[in-house]
């Protein structure tokens, strides 16, 4: 886990016992998550809910198909989330994916989750590029994407649905050096 001391952030792995405080934060920011991604099923926001998704992550992660991480502050409460997905090892490949809660937005947690993706996709993955998709509802993810190397690489129609509207997007790409280190 990497403490960020001007930040008092961190980046680490999803663990079981985050349960209720990932509940606690997903429910604090649903409405505003809801605005820039496609909404989770009701079910998830119940405690059976959210301990079923975080079973069924770290059983990818085991099996080497998904990193899920949490952004906790000094006290351990859940700022954000951050992930790996749709890890590829055979062609080195994976999907990053992130989300800040409202009130921690233009704090640099979105970068700080950014950067340890990509040291993580490179050091601990061994991948050679990643990629994420961006909707044009939301620009500052696309900013964020583009500080820390990635660049846009293919113009999606419907690439998802939000509140009702279907919205397009961008599939942004950044690939990966031999000790990147973000």
């Amino acid at each position: 886990m990497t403490l960020y001391p001007m930040m008092n952030y961190a980046a680490r792995t999803l663990a079981l016992s985050d349960g209720p405080a990932l509940l606690c934060f997903e429910q604090e920011n649903r409405a505003w998550f809801e605005a820039f991604v496609e909404p989770r099923p009701a079910a998830f926001y119940s405690p059976e809910g959210v301990a079923s998704h975080i079973a069924d992550l770290l059983a990818q992660h085991a099996q080497g198909k998904f990193h899920p991480f949490v952004l906790v502050d000094a006290e351990g409460r859940i700022l954000g989330r951050a992930n790996l997905k749709a890890i590829d090892a055979e062609k080195g490949s994976a999907e990053l994916g992130y989300r800040v809660g409202k009130a921690h937005i233009g704090q640099g947690l979105a970068s700080m989750a950014v950067g340890e993706l990509l040291k993580s996709a490179a050091a601990d993955w061994r991948l050679r590029e990643v990629e994420a998709f961006v909707s044009e509802a939301n620009p500052a993810s696309a900013r964020v994407l583009i500080k820390h190397g990635f660049v846009p690489a293919e113009f999606q129609t419907g690439l998802c649905e939000i509140q009702g509207q279907t919205q397009d997007g961008w599939r942004y790409v950044c690939r990966l050096s031999a000790g990147r280190n973000g």
